[in-house]
């Protein structure tokens, strides 16, 4: 240890907040490949977009605000020569939206390579989403649940493919409470946060067993990352967060697992990512029994059949 730096195997790590994280590069290219990147406008997935534009890939960033979106895209393609970047209006709070969405997707995508769910809201007051479901569970689980099923069929077909939810350290502290998915008897901000982190892992074990052969699907955790998700903390923790920025990953930073997963082949389906390599999750993240349960109930409050 060298003021706060560690060497290990060539490798040089960064002590942050009891984390290590370390800097990750790849030269893979992803030329006519085509990816869609949920809440791309600012943070994580708007770093996510740009590294898969500097790759020559196809980057839609799937957006509910269409400003941030189209000024997101202004700023890649201005730091990336020839990025081929694209916005489409996606509200993961509205089953509708993501129904138009994928629509939009089959009609204008010959192929899609890259999935990556990466939007998210955290630790908000309560509100529900447009069908009645717990924001942050609608939002966060539900909403890429729907989204993934509805483009199944086209990720199949452009196989090998990916599909990536960006889950969190702390679906550690997660418990799925059937009796109450939507937080409708009793709602504890943090506790819904968490209960959605902990179903994104769930959601890729699921899926992993599920999927044939040719698409993969990975969880990853970004590690502590400062980003417009901060906004609902108190003003103590959001001060926290300011002071002590240089302790904490950065969105580029946030965003090397994510790319990892993406970009490095032959990785183990249906596993945890955290610091760009495979990561214990939590006993309950491992609960086979969890998974099945939650999806039959994600399927049966979205209203549809998916085996």
């Amino acid at each position: 240890m060298v003021d706060g730096l560690l060497v290990k195997s060539g490798q040089l790590l960064v002590l942050s907040w009891g984390l290590f994280f370390k800097s990750w590069s790849s030269d893979v290219r992803l030329d006519g490949k085509t990816a869609i990147v949920t809440g791309a406008n600012t943070g994580i997935g708007k770093e996510t977009a740009k590294d898969l534009a500097k790759r020559g890939a196809r980057v839609i960033l799937a957006c509910r605000d269409m400003v941030k979106a189209e000024q997101a895209a202004c700023d890649i393609r201005r730091e990336v020569e020839n990025a081929i970047v694209v916005t489409c209006k996606l509200d993961l709070a509205d089953t509708k939206t993501i129904c138009e969405f994928a629509e939009l997707i089959y009609n204008t995508e010959k192929s899609l390579h890259l999935l990556i769910n990466n939007a998210g809201v955290a630790i908000c007051p309560y509100s529900t989403t447009a069908d009645g479901f717990e924001m942050q569970f609608g939002v966060n689980h539900l909403g890429h649940f729907f989204l993934t099923f509805l483009l199944m069929d086209l990720l199949k077909h452009s196989a090998p493919s990916k599909v990536i939810n960006v889950s969190s350290l702390a679906h550690s502290m997660g418990k799925i409470n059937f009796e109450d998915l939507n937080s409708e008897k009793s709602y504890h901000p943090v506790k819904a946060y968490v209960q959605s982190k902990l179903a994104n892992v769930l959601f890729t074990r699921e899926l992993a067993a599920k999927v044939e052969d040719g698409v993969s699907v990975y969880a990853v955790n970004p590690g502590v990352v400062k980003t417009d998700l901060v906004r609902h903390l108190k003003k103590s923790l959001q001060f926290f967060v300011k002071t002590f920025g240089l302790l904490i990953k950065n969105p580029a930073e946030g965003a090397y697992t994510t790319l990892y997963c993406a970009l490095t082949p032959g990785l183990p389906s249906g596993a945890y990512y955290s610091d760009c390599a495979v990561a214990p999750c939590s006993r309950a993240a491992n609960d086979n029994n969890t998974a099945s349960r939650l999806w039959a109930a994600s399927c049966h409050l979205l209203g549809i059949r998916w085996r």
